[in-house]
Parts: C-alpha cells; structure tokens; sequence
C-alpha cells in the first residue's frame, strides 16, 4: 500500500481520518446503550454480529430478559445498579446469543447522562477468547522483544523510533528514549544512513521483506567499527494498511572476522600449495629465486625481493659473512603485485651492494631471525630502503608495512626475503611471518641444492674438460675435427680421444660413462687412461674392448658402465677396423657424399664382462668422411632416438663443408639446449704423399 494512503484513509472532515482495519476491527468491539429500567435503546452493528439479534429484535427489549441466562439475571441486575448509581463495572459475564448458545464475552460498563439528566448504562463488549488471544500475544511479543539477545527496533512510516528493545540499546549505546521520534542519522551518524533509510523505504513501497542486509560502521557504544546484519519487515495491520516497519539488527563482528580469518588460513595454504609447484623447479639459483618473489606477490605482499650474500654466488659458494659491520649482498629477483614506483627501490636485479649494521635485512642475516616492523615510519623507512631518495620514494608509494625473513639452509644463512606492504592497508601480522618463514625456509633448500650442485657441475665439468684433449694433433693422411658440449643440467661422461698409433695409423675413440656428476667424469678419465696405455700396445679393436671392458667391470659398481666405439684408421693403406662396446654406429659419409652407418654388431657396454667383441674392416677412400658421436647429439625429450639418428644422415648426405664448420652445424641443428653431453669427433681421409709416422710412439 502506498505510503501516502497508510496515513490518509477516509476523511472525516477537516484532517480526521478514519483508516479502516486495526486492533479494534481485530476485537470487533460491540457497543449497546441500556435505559434506566434495563432496556436496550441503542444497537451497533457489532452487538448484532456478537449476539446474533438484530436492532429490531434487540431495541426496546430488556437487556436481562433477551441476553442473560436465568441462573444469572440475579447477577446482571446487581451489577445494572452498579452502573446506575454511578460505579463503572469490567469482566466476563456469560451472554446467550439468537442460536441458544452461551457466549463469554468481555464487557466494559459506565454510566452516561442525556441532556435532561436521565441516566444510561453504556456496555462495549467484545469475545473473551479473542481478547484472551490477544494479550497472550502482546505479552509473548513484549517477552520476545526485550528478552530477545537480537537488536530489533520498530519505525514509523516517516522513518522515525518509536520502539528500540533492550539488546540494541546496547548496540547503539543510546537509551531507548533519547531515540523516540528521531531518525537514524540523528542518532547514529557515523552509520552509513542513507542506505538504512533507503531500504527502509523500499520496504514500505513494496511490503517485501530484506534480509541479512550488511551494514559496517560505528556506534555509540564502540570507537571501532563493527558489522551488522540487518533484516527489515513491514507491519501492517489485518486490511494490509502500512503502520510502520520492524527492523532486526545482529552484530555479526565476530563471525565477519572469523570468516575472514577463514579465508587467509586458505589463502596462506593455497600461497604454500602454489609454492611447492612454482619453487626450485630448476638447480638454478637466480631462477629459484625469482620463483621465490613471484609466489609471494600479490597474496602476501605487495612488492618482494630476494638478496643472497655475496659469498653464496662467489666463485667457492660458501655462505660465510664478513665479521666487520657490513654484509655484501646481491640482488637476484624483485616482484611486484601490482605496477608501482617502489619497484625502482629494491637494488636490481644483479647488483653488489654492501649494507651497514642499520639495515633490516643485516640484521635479519646476522641474528638468523625475521624482522617485523608492522608499520613503518619515516625514522623507520631509511632501515628498509638503500638511500634517502629510495625511501622518499617507498613513502609516496605507500609502503607502511615491512618484513624481512631470512633464507636459511642447513644452518646456514644464504640471505634473506623482504616484503613491502603498499596497496594493501592491512600491516603485517604474526601469521603473515610465519607464512613468509615458511615460503623462505623452502625456497632456501631448493637454493642451497642450487648452489651445491652449481659447485658439483663447475667441478665436474672442469674436471672433464681436463681429461679431453684440449686440441687434436694433426697427422698424416687424416683431418680431424672435434666437439665437447656439456649438458645444460649435469655433466656426465662423454669423452673422446684421437690416439697416434704405430705405422701412421691413428686410433679414434667416442664413449660414455653411464652415470653424471663428478663420479662419471672421474670414471671417463680412467678409461679414457686405460684406452691410451692399451693402445700402445697396438691391439686390434677388439682386443682392445676386451681388456677395456675388464678394467671397467674392476672398477665396482654399474655407474663404471659405459659404451664405447674404437676405430683404427690407416690413411696409408686406406683402411679402417672398427669395434663398438653398446655404442651407437658412426656414420660414413663417402666421397660422392652418400652418407650410411657403419653396420657392425653393437656388442655390449664395458662393465658387463665375459662376452667377446666383434670387429669389422672397410675401405676408406680418399675424402671419406667418418663422424662417431655420442647419444646426447641424437637423442631428444619426447621423439625416438631413430629420428636424430635420420635427421643426422640427411644432414651429413651431399656435405661440402669444412670439418670445423659440420661440427658447428651438426650441434646447431640437431642439439640446441642438450639434456645429456655430447662428444662428436670427425674424421676424414685425405691424400699424403708418403707415410711418415709423425707422432708414432717409439
């Protein structure tokens, strides 16, 4: 019903209104007016329906003789006098009705006087059971309301208090009568008031109820703000007519921060779950750490850095920190979460800088223990930033919360994770740190497994590279040409040797060691030893796998496997006998510039023991090309080993190119970012004039 008729209804004249429906339509209150001798004089319409009699049966009767009872006429007459003579009389007199049944009715009596003096008894009675129902219901809604622990509080339809029960008193921290007759705004100003009001009268437009309505501000009654759930209903008397609206206000606080505190325990997980893909999917330790600061932007900070001591990336990679004052650092990652100027105050990316005793993160390293400063000042920001314009700079930002924690790793500290609070308002707290640990604690070990197996690759692929040789000699009849490319993740043990051998002939060998790491280069470097002494002895390539494979089978365990392949060339003779330990064939590529692999049984890997080699003998002409290499060159993640192996012969088929530069594109075009080492080594025939034994050992 529109607001404006649930005020004006019918009119009655010059501003008296007359709305129907109401607490007296409700009781259907009955009036009937008796003379001074107890007859009925005057009948509403309501005693009809009460009583069932109509005005001409009723009026002139005696009131005793047509509604009372036998048993009771004594009763009504005595209590008629009362009212005669002056005395008003309330109560519950039994009243027969037209159909013979007896109703309990519920009667207010007075006297009245016309204008000449005569006096009248005036009766409004109603049905005592309704009027019952409807003080059980008073006193039941009374209960509920000042006994409910719910805020409710009743309106006009202008908006305005007429009713707050005992639990919002408490919320608002204002009595009930100093709101009676306000408005909200009056009253609780520091609420967002134009919002209440607009639902309250959405509500009286429309009669549809709203619920579980937030609202978050102060009160009275507290200095911070506080949250509410608000529920707004219409009370309308039984014709549908708008008296006001009930309003029902909890304070749901502490649910809204249990809620919350839902929320950041998932986001906290997730950030943990997130961490454990996204960090150390490498050995390397400038990506880990840039993993590091990514995870930790925009969930739990708003810009990170990671600075690592100096010493750890220093050429020993030993965590070790100088006891004056000052600690060297460099940078190696910074993120953030959103774009902002405080990017450019971290030290880049890189760069070596050294920090005095005053520095947050200094002092983090030297203590072993994060650093919290929940909000940061401007004494405080210089601690935080590298000089005075970087913290000017940290201020406009909006930087006002810092926490350093550091990076630590088998009791070492590697150096430390910093985090900046900018766009986010809220500081950091107690769970924020011991995210934050918990993020820098595992990048730390992925770290520091970077920067030992940073250690172990230097040292394996230095000792490796000692073993080879450093430049093939040149020789008579014959043009060499060759390659070592270690892998991009671990150095393993792929080598290969050009050996001078009696007579002008030269012995080329390839092989690998089946294992990585300083191990397989220290086992290459003994067979490649072996390989040397027994190629003195100028024993045929079988033989020589023989006694190879013994050798390798005494050194103990499977990683001292390998497979090797061993030619001996005879520029002079134009021939060459091979044998092969597992290797792959090597490929000959003839003077027309046909390319094949050299068919020989495979045999099996050194270390195996016991079962005899096979070699076979080919001609080799004049500008024959002989190309042996290792797995590493062929093989690719996730294709067959058959289709390097294919790629290689069409590469080779029909080319022209110098030695030097076939090496150069074989490995360009077939091994761009090696999984495994590669050894190569080209050989090829060309003519000389007369043996001469060059380089042949006595």
């Amino acid at each position: 019903m529109p607001e404006r008729e649930s005020r004006t209804g019918n009119s009655w004249g010059d501003g008296i209104t007359a709305a129907p429906g109401g607490l007296l339509d409700l009781l259907r209150v009955a009036a009937l007016v008796l003379g001074s001798d107890g007859r009925i004089v005057l009948w509403s319409p309501e005693v009809e329906l009460l009583f069932g009699f109509s005005a001409a049966e009723a009026l002139g009767q005696n009131a005793g003789g047509l509604l009372v009872a036998p048993e009771n006429r004594s009763r009504s007459r005595e209590l008629f006098e009362r009212v005669r003579t002056g005395a008003s009389w309330a109560g519950v007199l039994p009243v027969r009705h037209k159909d013979g049944s007896m109703r309990r009715v519920e009667f207010r009596t007075m006297q009245l006087r016309d204008a000449r003096g005569d006096v009248h008894a005036l009766g409004l009675g109603t049905d005592a059971d309704t009027v019952r129902n409807v003080e059980r219901d008073l006193a039941l809604s009374h209960i509920l309301v000042s006994q409910s622990p719910v805020g409710i509080a009743v309106f006009d339809t202008d908006l305005r208090w007429v009713r707050v029960n005992p639990s919002l008193e408490r919320m608002n921290g204002v009595p009930e009568a100093a709101v009676l007759g306000r408005r909200v705004g009056e009253v609780l100003p520091a609420l967002d008031v134009e919002a209440i009001e607009t639902r309250m009268r959405q509500v009286l437009r429309t009669g549809e109820p709203l619920l579980d309505q937030q609202t978050i501000g102060r009160t009275a009654a507290d200095s911070e703000e506080h949250a509410y759930s608000e529920s707004y209903h219409r009370i309308e008397d039984p014709n549908g007519r708008a008296l006001g609206l009930a309003m029902a206000v909890i304070d749901v606080s502490e649910r809204q921060r249990a809620a919350a505190e839902v929320a950041k325990a998932r986001e906290r997980l997730a950030v943990i779950a997130d961490a454990s893909v996204r960090i150390g999917t490498t050995l390397d330790l400038h990506q880990t750490a840039r993993e590091l600061a990514e995870v930790a932007v925009p969930e739990l900070a708003d810009l990170a850095a990671v600075d690592v001591l100096d010493s750890v990336v220093g050429p020993d990679g030993t965590a070790a920190i100088r006891r004056d004052d000052s600690i060297d650092f460099r940078a190696l990652a910074v993120a953030a979460g959103y774009p902002t100027d405080a990017i450019e105050t971290a030290d880049p990316v890189g760069q070596l800088t050294s920090y005095g005793s005053s520095r947050v993160i200094t002092q983090s390293v030297r203590e072993a223990r994060p650093i919290l400063l929940r909000r940061v000042s401007g004494a405080t920001t210089r601690r935080i930033a590298r000089d005075d314009a970087a913290a000017e700079t940290l201020r406009r930002a909006g930087a006002h919360s810092c926490l350093a924690t550091p990076l630590m790793a088998r009791g070492e500290v590697l150096g430390t994770l910093s985090l900046y609070r900018t766009v986010n308002a809220q500081p950091f707290d107690d769970q924020d740190l011991t995210l934050a640990t918990e993020l820098a604690t595992r990048a730390a070990l992925c770290m520091d497994n970077a920067r030992l197996y940073g250690r172990e690759h230097n040292t394996a692929l230095t000792l490796q590279r000692s073993l080879l040789p450093q430049e093939p000699p040149h020789y008579a009849g014959i043009e060499v040409a060759s390659r070592y490319l270690p892998a991009v993740s671990e150095v393993g043990g792929d080598w290969f040797d050009v050996l001078p051998l009696k007579h002008g002939k030269v012995g080329l060998v390839v092989g690998d060691v089946m294992g990585k790491g300083v191990h397989a280069a220290a086992i290459m470097g003994q067979l490649r030893t072996a390989t040397r002494a027994l190629a003195r002895l100028d024993l045929p390539p079988a033989e020589l796998l023989y006694h190879l494979d013994d050798i390798a089978a005494s050194l103990g365990d499977s990683d001292s496997m390998a497979t090797c392949l061993y030619v001996v060339c005879d520029p002079w003779r134009g021939r060459c006998e091979l044998s092969r330990a597992g290797h792959l064939p090597p490929v000959l590529v003839d003077p027309a510039g046909r390319a094949e692999f050299f068919d020989i049984p495979s045999g099996v890997p050194l270390g195996v023991g016991g079962v005899p080699f096979r070699a076979e003998e080919r001609e080799l002409a004049e500008g024959t090309l002989l190309v042996l290499f290792t797995d590493g060159l062929v093989e690719s993640r996730g294709e067959s080993i058959e289709v390097g192996l294919q790629g290689l012969l069409r590469l080779l088929g029909g080319t022209r190119l110098p030695l030097e530069e076939t090496c150069d594109m074989l490995l360009g075009t077939l091994n761009r970012e090696p999984d495994d080492d590669v050894a190569l080594l080209l050989a090829r025939r060309r003519s000389c004039s007369g043996p001469t034994f060059r380089g042949t050992p006595s």
